[in-house]
């Protein structure tokens, strides 16, 4: 869930390479949908969306049981002082500051994966 598409689907490119199966939203709203219909393993989120921040779409998924055990990774440009905080209290397990490492990002979604199992 990105706000920038072409990033999303750069993400998504390089994780389908790795095996890895995607969906990719645009939208807050979207990516609820989609993750109480699809129960990712694993959810990739940015905090810039066009309807939800990403604050609200984490505490939504971390407080609905179809969704509450599903690791939140958010990736974010965003920088303010209290980003990480305020991204913990919503939920996620991890937090990446845009722009990232791709190899940084793969072990911690792999280090979500392997807690979560």
């Amino acid at each position: 869930m990105d706000d920038d598409q072409a990033s999303a689907d750069m993400l998504s490119l390089r994780l389908n390479r790795l095996g890895f199966s995607t969906t990719t939203a645009d939208c807050g709203e979207l990516a609820l949908t989609l993750a109480r219909a699809e129960c990712p393993d694993v959810i990739l989120l940015d905090l810039r969306l066009p309807d939800l921040d990403g604050f609200t779409v984490c505490q939504q998924l971390v407080d609905d049981p179809v969704t509450g055990d599903i690791p939140v990774i958010i990736v974010s440009g965003m920088e303010k002082p209290d980003i990480i905080r305020r991204s913990r209290a919503a939920g996620c397990q991890f937090y990446v500051r845009k722009p990232y490492d791709p190899n940084a990002l793969l072990i911690l979604i792999r280090q979500a994966l392997s807690e979560a199992a």
